[in-house]
């Protein structure tokens, strides 16, 4: 501050000054003054305030200040100036800041990110997910961790959780389907900077379990499930008939647009695939005349779109009503034996198989990335493969005689 238009006031200890504000009062009598201290640094002389009397400055504060000062000098142990010691005051007190928020942060509990995590979900997620998802807290997550801070949330605890599930009987897809969610509300609290330690699902395995299916479609099925379809939804019977015809996964089929369908070649280009290449369907007659009756109406953009014109974010309805209706999951508890509409991908591949394609064809058909996902479907190959190897069988009998 400038002191020109302030009285300077004398005061008792060396090295300390004082000037008074012209006008404004500290008590009701006495004006405020202003406190500085003066010394010799590095053999320059320097003068640093030490601050105002009605914000609880005195000169024997002032004294103390420079005498601390004056120490520092002689002995090289402390801050030698003001400044110095104001900006390690202001280091102090954000350390001690970020030390409060982290303990904060380490004391919340998994329930409280959790509530935050599932607020969000509700406007990025499905219904089916939101309402999987707080089953999956109240029955299992809050009793266990809901009142524990992040920090202890520990693997330890997490494969309590995986015992507790599986001796209730839970299968190990609802197990791992607890540990995802679980990791997703840590992922949650540190991507929103609410919490910054290790997320303890990594160091938790997941069950093990075969999920793949087994059920597919006779041709009975099918004919009768697309004449159902077809009554209900042309949309629900349209994706139907391009999984069975041309093997493509749901999301595949909903992001199609009309620039992937190629008539002329009778080809469908899949791109962005989970298998991260893109592959070409081979078009049937029956899927050319639903495409060309289709772009007749619409000959641009997505192929497929809702009733609202958006894109379709998950199977019609439709269709599970009309499995449901027609009976072919009465009575199946096992998931991997339920008709689903992933099942018409399954069915494709099947078909190909026990129609005597090989293997590596069906590998490129389906986009697996690797032959081994293939070769589940080996079991369905028909008889004549046996016979190829009873035949091979043969010559070696007679070259050996």
């Amino acid at each position: 501050m400038t002191t020109a238009k302030y009285k300077r006031i004398k005061v008792k200890t060396p090295g300390v000054r004082c000037v008074e504000h012209p006008t404004r009062k500290n008590g009701a009598v006495r004006k405020d003054r202003y406190y500085t201290i003066r010394y010799r640094l590095d053999g320059k002389v320097k003068e640093e305030g030490i601050g105002w009397e009605s914000m609880g400055n005195t000169e024997a504060i002032a004294a103390e200040r420079l005498h601390d000062l004056k120490m520092a000098h002689r002995t090289g142990i402390g801050l030698r100036t003001m400044a110095e010691r104001r900006r390690a005051q202001k280091e102090k007190a954000k350390n001690e800041e970020a030390a409060r928020i982290q303990r904060e942060r380490e004391q919340t509990t998994f329930t409280a990110i959790f509530n935050k995590y599932y607020k969000q979900a509700t406007q990025n997620k499905n219904f089916k997910t939101c309402r999987l998802e707080i089953g999956l807290f109240n029955e299992w997550l809050n009793p266990l961790i809901g009142s524990l801070p992040m920090k202890d949330t520990s693997p330890f605890i997490l494969e309590k959780l995986k015992k507790q599930m599986s001796d209730a009987g839970r299968a190990p897809r609802t197990i791992t389907y607890a540990l995802a969610l679980v990791r997703q509300v840590f992922n949650y609290a540190k991507n929103n900077d609410l919490y910054n330690g290790d997320n303890p699902v990594a160091k938790v395995k997941k069950p093990s379990e075969d999920n793949r299916r087994s059920r597919f479609l006779s041709q009975e099925e099918s004919i009768t499930l697309l004449e159902e379809l077809s009554k209900v939804s042309s949309t629900a019977h349209d994706i139907a008939l391009v999984s069975l015809r041309c093997g493509l996964r749901a999301g595949e089929i909903f992001k199609l647009t009309w620039n992937d369908v190629d008539f002329r070649n009778e080809t469908i280009l899949i791109k962005d695939t989970k298998s991260g290449r893109n592959r070409n369907a081979i078009m049937t007659q029956d899927i050319r005349d639903m495409l060309e009756r289709r772009r007749s109406l619409n000959a641009s953009g997505l192929v497929f779109l809702s009733r609202t014109g958006e894109k379709i974010a998950q199977a019609p309805d439709a269709f599970e009503r009309t499995v449901g209706r027609l009976g072919f999951n009465k009575g199946v508890t096992d998931r991997r034996q339920k008709v689903v509409f992933h099942t018409l991908r399954h069915t494709y591949a099947s078909w190909l198989v026990m129609s005597g394609v090989d293997l590596y064809t069906v590998q490129r058909l389906m986009g697996h990335s690797t032959i081994s996902i293939t070769e589940r479907y080996s079991h369905l190959a028909p008889d004549h493969l046996k016979k190829a190897v009873s035949l091979m069988e043969k010559n070696i009998a007679a070259n050996a005689l």
